[in-house]
């Protein structure tokens, strides 16, 4: 086990708690670290379009440069109180049907979250909530050895999946259909929901979460999940790597630390926004998905998996895809220091759209194909979300 935190003896093999303190989650996840599982980016990005599954291997985990760290440490001052009132607000509209719930975030954008509302229950309602970080894969679906994990030790109707955002809401209906039969609440609960595609959230603005602007250094040190039949058996957790060698960088803890940090300050607020966030219409309108065929269809884009809207995900594909061009919302530029600066150093165009119902949408880059999209025709009318 290269993680810490392990003590049941049924997680014998497993990642632990990656870097993060023992007491604030436990990773479902076989410890891969010994399997050479990274392939460079254009490589992988050839096989998955071919139809190699994401998840049978992991892309180079980047290494971000002195001024990139500058950047993402002042996204964190800028947006931690931010964060903290988000925690506060979905972490408040759970316990409504959850009082004491289990949290099972999705390993690893959701972790991160799964830690903050457990470290919110814990200063705010004395509660010592488990928190269990578990894979849910698209086309793959939820990690079934991890499911029976938490029901052969928790009530499954206090289960709360958790994750960090929304884009299109593909983990949505991914969760929906890998759960909702296992009696299980496929409800999930987000910091962010600029999608519109679930009723817990913190916010549905598209704002930047900053831990998405790093890997496994602002997720315990913990790589993307992988389900490969090579080193992954039908009686095993699914997989993840563990990056001890990335110690001397890790900012895991410290990210939760900054925005626990804030908790006092946005407490009041909370305490009179939840109620009345709780009473409002907040049933799922899709939005998001509609949003995203407008954008596949403007630019002549024969798949929406290839559109990838929000700041969270535009930073993953810039971090591990390919990327064919960046959107940006102008009136949002201040907020995409980190985004910007991503998309200069892999000398990609970033084209300004007036009425984006995104901050920023990434597209990815079809094998073969140009560097860089035609300009939007005349079908580019899009709604505001």
């Amino acid at each position: 086990m290269s993680g810490i935190g392990a003590v049941d003896p049924a997680l014998t093999g497993t990642v632990g708690s990656g870097s993060y303190d023992p007491a604030d989650v436990t990773f479902l996840l076989t410890d891969l670290s010994a399997v050479a599982l990274e392939r460079p980016t254009e490589d992988r990005e050839e096989a998955m379009q071919a139809g190699r599954h994401y998840s049978e291997d992991l892309p180079v985990e980047y290494q971000p440069d002195a001024g990139y760290l500058e950047l993402y440490h002042r996204a964190l001052d800028r947006s931690a109180r931010r964060v903290a009132l988000a925690t506060g607000l979905v972490a408040e509209l759970v316990r409504v049907t959850k009082p004491e719930p289990v949290l099972a975030s999705i390993a690893r954008a959701g972790t991160p979250v799964g830690i903050l509302m457990r470290r919110w229950y814990g200063w705010r309602h004395g509660l010592d909530t488990p928190h269990y970080a578990i894979s849910v894969i698209k086309d793959r679906g939820v990690d079934l050895n991890a499911i029976r994990y938490l029901t052969s030790r928790h009530d499954r109707k206090v289960i709360q999946f958790v994750d960090g955002w929304t884009g299109k809401g593909v983990m949505t209906r991914v969760l929906t259909d890998a759960v909702a039969r296992l009696g299980l609440d496929d409800t999930l609960a987000v910091l962010a929901d600029p999608a519109r595609c679930v009723p817990l959230y913190g916010t549905r603005d598209d704002f930047l979460i900053p831990s998405a602007c790093l890997n496994s250094t602002v997720s315990g040190l913990v790589s993307r999940t992988v389900l490969n039949a090579e080193h992954i058996g039908p009686d095993d957790f699914h997989g993840a790597k563990y990056y001890a060698e990335l110690a001397a960088h890790d900012l895991s803890r410290h990210f939760v630390e900054t925005v626990a940090a804030h908790f006092p300050e946005v407490a009041d607020e909370v305490a009179e926004t939840w109620p009345r966030l709780w009473a409002a219409d907040r049933s799922p309108t899709w939005a998001g998905w509609a949003a995203v065929e407008r954008i596949a269809a403007a630019f002549d884009i024969p798949d929406v998996v290839m559109v990838k809207p929000g700041v969270g995900e535009t930073t993953r594909v810039l971090l591990r895809r390919v990327p064919w061009r960046i959107l940006v919302a102008p009136d949002r530029l201040d907020e995409l220091t980190h985004v910007l600066a991503l998309a200069a150093d892999r000398d990609v165009e970033v084209q300004e759209l007036a009425d984006l119902p995104f901050s920023c949408v990434g597209l990815v880059r079809p094998v073969g194909a140009a560097p860089v999209f035609h300009t939007p025709n005349a079908r580019w009318r899009p709604d505001v979300l």
